[in-house]
């Protein structure tokens, strides 16, 4: 199983071309690069993933369900659910589209994500149960988008920049 740990190529733009770069180096030069970020809804509520206390940048910070980089030719639905099942132990969730999100953050330890994000939403018709990856994942909580939306506002150093950033986005989860 790979993790955010492993130091291997993902898909970034270099002089205007798309080209395989090792991943820190993506973002350490801020290096605008394809993303895929997945939203798990069950009974008006999101599956919220806190992030490893390992991870190389924002540990133990809350972000959506699951996100993460393609890999070289893989497309991003393939992606969604090869990290759902990898992060979360979700398989065969249903998958739709909800568009393109384009962000710039510093993540922090001179970091940046510049990410062209394909944002996925999943509703499955049976409540999901996550078994984290420990590597990846610490904890798991289910959250209203109200209820998130207000922690947002009040404590927005718990949730990782990108989360905060789709949060933003008028009409993402409703």
């Amino acid at each position: 199983m790979r993790d955010d740990r492993d130091n291997f190529e993902i898909p970034a733009w270099v002089d205007g071309q798309l080209r395989p770069v090792d991943k820190i180096a993506v973002h350490e030069r801020g290096l605008r690069h394809p993303a895929v970020s997945v939203f798990v809804m069950w009974r008006g509520q999101t599956l919220l993933q806190q992030r490893a206390a390992a991870k190389y940048h924002t540990p133990g910070l809350w972000a959506n369900s699951c996100c993460t980089h393609p890999l070289w030719g893989e497309a991003a639905e393939d992606c969604a659910r090869r990290r759902l099942e990898e992060e979360l132990g979700l398989a065969d969730l249903p998958l739709r589209p909800a568009g393109q999100i384009e962000y710039r953050a510093d993540v922090g330890g001179g970091l940046v994500e510049h990410e062209l994000v394909e944002v996925f939403l999943s509703g499955p018709a049976q409540e999901p149960r996550p078994r984290p990856a420990p590597e990846e994942v610490q904890d798991t909580a289910w959250i209203t988008p109200e209820a998130l939306r207000a922690d947002l506002a009040k404590r927005p150093e718990r949730y990782t920049p990108w989360l905060r950033i789709y949060m933003g986005k008028a009409g993402l989860l409703g």
